[in-house]
């Protein structure tokens, strides 16, 4: 099963994009035959044949083995993937892109969109993929928000020029800041 099954082709979209094949493919996170998650959802195996003949031809859900159960042959289904993203061009760009003003939430939109893209470029059959993430929350005073972000601009410009020679392998490193919703919401 891999991490992530990016979806830029509108048929994957909308054979995913049912709430009887979501709830179908939760249950596929094991191997299952179409039987067994029918018993669970209470639902007759005829009925989720269908919904995972449909993922299985989207390329969503995979078939990993057959058994025999009473002179029939059952097929044994594991959904494709832990995570299936939709790339953002589905829909297309509504717009321009905003690169002009790296402090905009339009210009974050548009990296956000180009780190999604990268990531399901990246050859995931690789066993060496050196990646990190990082996460944390940051508390800023809006007096010092300026000089906060000042900071961190520099530090990032330090290590591009540290590391920014034409020779190794080559890292995208995309940094995101933003304000989590309304600080009056937060308990």
């Amino acid at each position: 099963m891999r991490d992530v099954v990016y979806l830029d082709q509108l048929e994957q979209a909308e054979a995913l994009l049912k709430p009887q094949r979501i709830e179908v493919l939760r249950h596929l996170a094991e191997p299952r035959s179409c039987t067994e998650v029918a018993a669970q959802l209470g639902q007759t195996p005829q009925r989720v044949y269908y919904q995972v003949k449909r993922l299985l031809e989207a390329g969503l859900v995979r078939q990993v083995a057959e058994r025999r159960v009473r002179g029939i042959t059952e097929g044994i289904y594991q959904a494709a993937a832990r995570s299936y993203w939709l790339s953002p061009r589905l829909v297309g760009r509504i717009g321009l892109r905003q690169t002009r003003d790296q402090l905009s939430l339009g210009y974050l939109v548009d990296l956000m969109e180009d780190v999604q893209a990268d990531i399901a470029a990246l050859d995931r059959t690789r066993p060496d993929l050196p990646s990190i993430g990082v996460s944390g929350d940051i508390r800023v005073r809006p007096d010092q928000r300026k000089a906060f972000l000042d900071e961190l601009n520099q530090t990032l410009q330090d290590l591009f020029t540290r590391y920014g020679g034409a020779e190794g392998d080559a890292f995208r490193l995309a940094v995101a800041c933003y304000p989590q919703g309304d600080p009056d919401d937060r308990t």
